[in-house]
């Protein structure tokens, strides 16, 4: 009995933490951005408009999305780019093409089982020191698989999520910590899924819907805890995109059913996700905070 009150006790007269919220002035870390350079012409101010300054970590970095999204990235001006993955060896041939075309910039990999936390918290306190901030960080590492409910094992749902949602979150936690630290704010991009907001069809796939829906709230959740530090926390959700995961013959008839279920008609390219990802890590993405943009063509909307 003792127990039961104590515990009791304890339930109704606990505090919660509380969040804390910034008030946006000049001095706090969610001011006004400060205006383009004066000298600038037209074009400069255009530019500046979308420069991407620091340095990114890209979780799945030696994936085909993300590769597409980093050169992005350094085409506008990332300085340092950490691709973390669980076999970066998989794409070394990419990685040497990204070294040698951009030559100022510092390119670097490490192998992370982003469902390890502690693995993950080394991986991004190396790369701070190695690079010399962590400023953006880009959630690409995935799995996907389609099996029916009745059918689908433990392992698969468990891993799936630990992967999909787990990873995400120790990746944004162990990189909020560093950017909190360095005390100039940054910028963290899930990648959700048009999973996360509708059933696809015809494939099941339970495990990675609820995993990318789970993720929607996360990226709202974390946006208003770590705004009052300059960190803005959004998600991208592709459709169907026309990459390796989706080729092979054996995916004919669902290619055919995606497309024909799309009003564009088509799956999108590997490309078409970076002009979004440049906006939310770039200066013209300031006041987006908590928001995921659906690139999808407007896929399976009949």
């Amino acid at each position: 009995m003792p127990d039961n009150i104590s515990e009791r006790d304890a339930l109704v007269n606990r505090q919660l933490p509380e969040m804390r919220l910034s008030d946006g002035s000049s001095g706090s870390m969610t001011g006004p951005p400060a205006p383009p350079p004066h000298y600038l012409n037209a074009e400069g101010r255009a530019q500046y408009r979308f420069a991407i300054e620091g340095n990114a970590a890209f979780t799945g970095g030696a994936g085909t999305l993300a590769l597409e999204n980093a050169r992005a990235l350094l085409e506008h001006g990332l300085s340092g780019l950490a691709l973390l993955d669980i076999r970066p060896e998989q794409s070394s041939e990419a990685i040497s093409k990204l070294q040698e075309d951009f030559p100022s910039a510092r390119v670097t990999t490490r192998r992370v089982n982003v469902t390890s936390p502690e693995d993950v918290n080394v991986a991004m306190r190396s790369v701070k020191e190695e690079l010399g901030s962590i400023d953006m960080l880009c959630c690409f590492a995935g799995v996907v698989g389609c099996t029916h409910a009745t059918e689908m094992h433990p392992s698969e749902w468990k891993r799936t999520l630990d992967i999909n949602l787990n990873g995400s979150f120790f990746s944004a936690q162990a990189a909020a910590k560093e950017m909190i630290a360095q005390g100039n704010g940054g910028a963290i991009v899930f990648i959700a899924s048009i999973s996360a907001h509708r059933v696809n069809f015809p494939q099941p796939q339970v495990a990675y819907n609820t995993s990318k829906a789970a993720i929607l709230q996360m990226k709202s959740s974390l946006a208003a805890e770590w705004a009052r530090y300059g960190i803005r926390v959004n998600s991208l959700s592709p459709g169907y995109m026309d990459t390796v995961l989706n080729e092979g013959q054996g995916l004919e008839r669902a290619r055919n059913i995606w497309a024909s279920r799309n009003p564009m008609g088509r799956m999108g390219y590997p490309q078409e996700l970076a002009g979004p990802l440049i906006l939310l890590c770039s200066g013209a993405g300031s006041f987006i905070n908590g928001a995921d943009l659906v690139v999808d063509g407007m896929a399976a909307s009949r």
